[in-house]
């Protein structure tokens, strides 16, 4: 079901509050979809984890340690390529950020810390408190 014209602009709107209070965390949300990582990353990754893990305990039954060794390494490898396969991709394609457009017909408010300056001073009125 789409949304009404009405929710899109309060979506909007509450979009470009999040990204004027907090950016880093805005730009965090946009780019999930970009970390998650191709399917091909990920079943190579856990190919190589398998592998791995039959090095590893092939060494360890034939008493051969570089073997062991290497198919730990090998597991590494495998976790994190399938772990991480789509920061990288995305790095790899250049995806740049993109910011939200601001509607200069909106009258901004003027900063009162926000959510976070508002947390920050609960955990310091809490610090404070506890130190009495």
């Amino acid at each position: 079901m789409p949304l009404s014209e009405h929710e899109q602009r309060l979506l909007e709107q509450m979009e470009r509050a999040l990204y004027a209070e907090d950016p880093k965390f805005a730009s965090s949300l946009q780019n999930t979809a970009g970390r998650r990582g191709s399917r091909k990353r990920l079943i190579l990754g856990v190919l190589i984890i398998v592998v791995g893990i039959a090095l590893l305990v092939t060494g360890v039954a034939a008493k051969l340690p570089i073997v062991g060794v290497v198919g730990f390494i090998g597991m590494l490898l495998g976790a994190v390529l399938s772990l991480t396969g789509g920061a990288a991709a995305a790095a790899e394609d250049g995806a740049a950020e993109t910011k939200p457009k601001v509607d200069r017909n909106v009258p901004s408010k003027p900063d009162t810390g926000g959510f976070m300056g508002r947390m920050e001073d609960r955990w310091k009125q809490r610090r404070e408190d506890e130190q009495q």
